[in-house]
């Protein structure tokens, strides 16, 4: 993929990682189904026109639409957004397609909706587990690789090719824990224990405040950027259990990453869109196949969360409505539910439209339009 021409490479990346993560997740719902007895209608890949359309023996429509944007399981009896269907509207007796989806108890209905992220945890899992096999573990390195010009560790006397082993006596052993160290630690000075060409060194720098933070709770930068990871060969069970638990610290720093954009130690103009996941998903495959590999499961488990947020039409907001079903005995009065999933859209689309914006700054479209304004 990296010999393809842009932006030829960047579609074909974009397609192919996006669609991925959205057939393990809609195949998560869709075997969830299946176990629990419910009939799938539909199972459809990208919106719009379909590129191509089928039907199985078990009269499921299997359809590829041409905007490879999401993708969705129509099951039977699921009449919208809020699963509301009029208590007039009576199944057939005998219906050989089976119960509706209104009609499985909660608990099943549950795991239908649940299966989707899992099945994208489960592929972050598999997608890192084959990686360790093929070209071996990456281990986290301190040695630091570039110094800020003018920032605090090169005023402390820092310099590439240190390898920072402790901070304030606490050893580090990957550039995730420095980050963790120093980023609350804005203005305070970090006492940095490294060795240098086999000597032992001890300095004391003082985190400087990243910009935009400094009205909201400061975040500390040292100046550093870390040296690509190196990687070791391993067995392959360890590797599938290397696989599964880098899959959790992954979900870990992205949970990590979401509290601090809330609480206002990151910015929020890290949150990105459609638009800079194709972006990435072309600098990504440009570095090869197992790069790719590594970004598609990283962005499996980014779409579980998301996915997995108390959002009204999310499988996170379906969840709790099933949630407060199982909790009042019955479901919830459907003008409630159709009030949820309205304000749920609108939170969806106007996450979108700040995300769109987020991705268009980043390009610098803005600042192009300025410059022919002016």
């Amino acid at each position: 993929m990296e010999l393809l021409p842009e932006p030829f490479r960047t579609i074909l990346a974009f397609v192919v990682v996006l669609g991925v993560l959205v057939f393990f997740h809609e195949l998560g719902h869709y075997a969830a189904a299946r176990w629990r007895g419910i009939h799938v209608e539909k199972f459809a890949i990208g919106f719009g026109r379909p590129l191509a359309a089928w039907t199985d023996k078990r009269g499921t429509d299997w359809q590829i639409g041409w905007l490879p944007l999401g993708g969705y399981v129509k099951l039977y009896g699921q009449d919208g957004a809020g699963d509301v269907t009029d208590s007039g509207d009576v199944a057939p007796a005998h219906d050989p397609r089976g119960p509706r989806f209104h009609d499985k108890p909660v608990g099943d209905r549950a795991i239908v909706v649940a299966a989707g992220p899992i099945a994208n945890f489960i592929l972050a899992a598999v997608l890192f587990s084959a990686l360790f096999i093929a070209v071996g573990r990456p281990v986290g390195t301190t040695t630091v690789a570039s110094v800020v010009d003018g920032g605090a560790a090169q005023v402390a006397g820092l310099m590439p090719g240190d390898r920072i082993t402790a901070l304030d006596d606490v050893p580090v052993t990957r550039f995730e824990q420095v980050q963790a160290h120093v980023q609350p630690r804005a203005g305070q000075p970090i006492r940095i224990q490294l060795l240098r060409e086999g000597r032992e060194l001890t300095l004391t720098a003082t985190p400087r405040t990243r910009p935009g933070t400094e009205e909201t709770q400061p975040v500390g930068m040292l100046g550093v950027g870390g040296g690509v990871p190196s990687y070791e060969r391993t067995d392959p069970i360890s590797a599938i259990w290397g696989g599964v638990t880098y899959t959790a610290e992954v979900t870990g720093q992205t949970l990590a990453g979401i509290w601090q954009m809330i609480s206002g130690q990151r910015g929020s103009e890290e949150i990105g869109g459609p638009l800079r996941i194709a972006q990435l998903s072309g600098q990504v495959a440009s570095l090869g196949l197992s790069s790719l590999v590594s970004f598609m499961a990283i962005l499996s488990v980014n779409l579980a969360l998301i996915n997995l947020f108390p959002i009204p039409v999310l499988d996170g907001g379906h969840l709790v409505f099933y949630a407060l079903e199982a909790i009042r005995g019955r479901p919830l009065p459907p003008r409630a539910v159709e009030y949820g999933f309205r304000a749920g859209l609108a939170v969806l689309v106007a996450l979108f439209i700040f995300a769109t914006w987020n991705d268009l700054a980043s390009f610098g479209l803005f600042r192009w339009v300025g410059g022919l304004i002016g």
